[in-house]
């Protein structure tokens, strides 16, 4: 693994946003939903492509919040464009399991 200094690691901005759309993502190549997270107004509501269809059933993503990295440049898969990063846990079977404040915070406070 390499080692990453401390200013490596404040150029990573991760913050909570809240899921406000989830949908299956019909023309990835792997399975997929397109979200729509907000991250509070000093950000707005960003777009990811996540694979955490194992896992998950899009109507249960809504209104929950999740970790993201924001400041990535926008990645286009098929015809959707991510801007965001949703964070989570590879499991064994390479399923994600998301990762989340363990009680309710304010969309676009940043992870520390």
């Amino acid at each position: 693994m390499e080692t990453i200094t401390w200013n490596d690691f404040e150029k990573v901005h991760m913050h909570v946003g809240t899921v406000l759309t989830a949908q299956v993502f019909e023309k990835a190549r792997n399975p997929a939903y397109q979200l729509e997270v907000d991250f509070g107004p000093g950000i707005g509501v960003k777009r990811s492509s996540a694979q955490i269809t194992k896992l998950y059933q899009p109507e249960e993503l809504i209104g929950r919040q999740v970790v993201a990295v924001v400041n990535f440049p926008v990645k286009q898969i098929a015809n959707f464009f991510s801007e965001c990063l949703v964070l989570g846990v590879v499991g064994d079977e390479k399923e994600i399991v998301l990762l989340q404040p363990d009680r309710p915070v304010k969309n676009g406070h940043r992870i520390a």
